[in-house]
């Protein structure tokens, strides 16, 4: 890919072209993805999400300190995520797993179809779906019912508003910045919000006349602090804007499995979309200016460190390679989109209604998984299920679903470095920290994965035994602890 020296320039007068489809179909495919795919309720957290929204709606407040685990009881929780894991939790009250799922997938679709609809302006076809289903493919590890998935319709028209801009030759609107207010509402991704504003407006001032140039990075900024002060607008205040430096700031962040960095040891979509780019490359003649090459790889080093950051390449990296991949392809001018007919739109909305209603006839039912112990809790009797439990990572969102309270949860953030790495040394087996934290914390029971180091040194301890195992927990209990009573005779 070679790299043009100039700044943006303005597009080439845009031609009506006939209504293009692509959108539409990449936007019904991801929310059939993620509506009927049972990888979207994999992960634990979604039970500690709806638990909050459930939590929020009951006491018509944000909770300011941790109300779930014990070993962090009362201290201070930034619940950065709350208005997101509210709507979850409503959608639950409806419909279930079903309409979490429906949820989870409307989002998704939505940010699909406006990142589809900004590259469909320069490309369409076979070209306009390659890109695009690269991109929803990026999607698809992290296609999980989660606050990020949520607040991804709102990168989409982000990133959509900042290439119009450009585009129109002009600041966004001030206005627009209200997006913001609910971007931080829903994810704290809407950090990346803010840092994006900089490359354009930088590329905007080195495309104006030198005499435009100051009146140009002044409206920019203006929109940059309306965006800033749009986002403080949260339950927190600066608080929540500081959010996301403190969680990126984590020295065990890269341990937890969403923010690992790219693996490439066996094929993934990460590799195949590299990979595409770089043989296109090869094959065409493709040209960006450098401050969006720049871009371009910055988004690609983030998704590389970080495979969370996988979303944000895909939402915006189709928009950044369309204008690129236009010229390559022969075509000379990006068109104009012709608007869906009523009879399109009326049949789309049917299409979805269709797909929804498939859904809700057919309740999602929990199974037990990586990340749902549900027979390994429910062979725990009530009376031990009150006491103190050590539990494997994965499993802490499960139990805050349960009424169980944790050792410790998804909520790397709360927990911080130092009980990240206690919690490290006693999962690993480590005598001395597990023996201190049976001692301190007065476990009565423990829930781990049983390929998890712990559980062959807990069966070496004297004075405690195996209740329950299959291949996703074991769960051992303390012979004298509180409720185990019965179980010291064989029940």
């Amino acid at each position: 890919m070679s790299i043009a020296l100039s700044s943006a320039a303005a597009p080439a007068q845009a031609s009506a072209r006939p209504f293009e489809p692509a959108p539409l179909l990449i936007a019904f495919a991801v929310f059939a993805l993620a509506a009927f795919s049972p990888a979207v309720l994999n992960d634990g957290d979604s039970w500690t999400h709806v638990t909050t929204g459930e939590w929020i709606l009951a006491h018509g407040a944000i909770p300011r300190v941790d109300p779930f685990s014990f070993t962090f009881a009362g201290q201070p929780w930034t619940a950065h995520e709350w208005l997101a894991e509210v709507l979850m939790a409503l959608a639950y009250r409806a419909a279930g797993w079903s309409a979490v799922a429906l949820l989870t997938g409307a989002a998704a679709a939505a940010a699909a179809f406006v990142m589809a609809r900004r590259a469909a302006r320069d490309l369409s076809g076979v070209a306009l779906l390659a890109l695009v289903a690269l991109a929803a493919l990026l999607v698809a590890p992290s296609l999980l019912a989660r606050p990020h998935i949520l607040a991804l319709p709102l990168v989409a028209l982000w990133a959509d508003a900042l290439f119009a801009a450009r585009e129109a030759d002009r600041a966004p609107p001030i206005a627009f910045a209200a997006l913001m207010a609910l971007w931080a509402n829903l994810h704290g991704g809407f950090a990346f919000g803010l840092a994006l504003i900089a490359p354009f407006a930088l590329e905007a001032a080195l495309a104006a006349a030198p005499e435009a140039r100051v009146r140009t990075l002044y409206d920019w900024g203006l929109f940059a602090l309306a965006s800033v002060v749009a986002a403080a607008l949260t339950p927190f205040g600066v608080e929540g804007l500081l959010f996301p430096i403190k969680l990126l700031g984590l020295a065990h962040l890269g341990e937890i499995g969403e923010w690992r960095p790219e693996n490439f040891a066996h094929p993934g979509p990460m590799e195949l979309a590299l990979l595409a780019l770089i043989a296109f490359a090869l094959l065409r003649p493709t040209r960006l200016p450098w401050l969006r090459v720049a871009l371009l790889v910055g988004l690609i080093h983030m998704a590389l460190q970080h495979g969370r950051h996988q979303t944000l390449l895909a939402m915006l990296a189709p928009m950044l390679l369309a204008p690129a991949v236009r010229p390559a392809l022969g075509q000379t001018a990006p068109r104009a989109l012709t608007p869906a007919s009523h009879a399109t739109i009326l049949a789309a909305a049917a299409f979805a209604l269709v797909l929804a209603g498939a859904r809700l006839a057919l309740p999602i039912a929990r199974h037990d998984s990586a990340s749902s112990p549900i027979a390994a809790v429910a062979a725990v009797p009530p009376a031990l299920r009150a006491e103190p439990a050590l539990n494997g990572y994965g499993f802490g969102g499960y139990l805050i679903g349960a009424g169980i309270r944790p050792f410790i949860d998804g909520r790397a953030d709360m927990y911080g470095d130092a009980f990240l790495d206690l919690y490290g040394k006693i999962a690993a087996g480590d005598r001395q920290a597990l023996d201190d934290a049976l001692t301190r914390w007065r476990i009565a029971w423990t829930i781990f994965p049983p390929s998890e180091p712990i559980v062959a040194v807990i069966d070496r301890e004297p004075g405690w035994r195996r209740l329950y195992a299959d291949k996703f927990a074991v769960v051992q209990v303390r012979e004298d602890a509180p409720g185990a009573e019965g179980l010291r005779e064989g029940n």
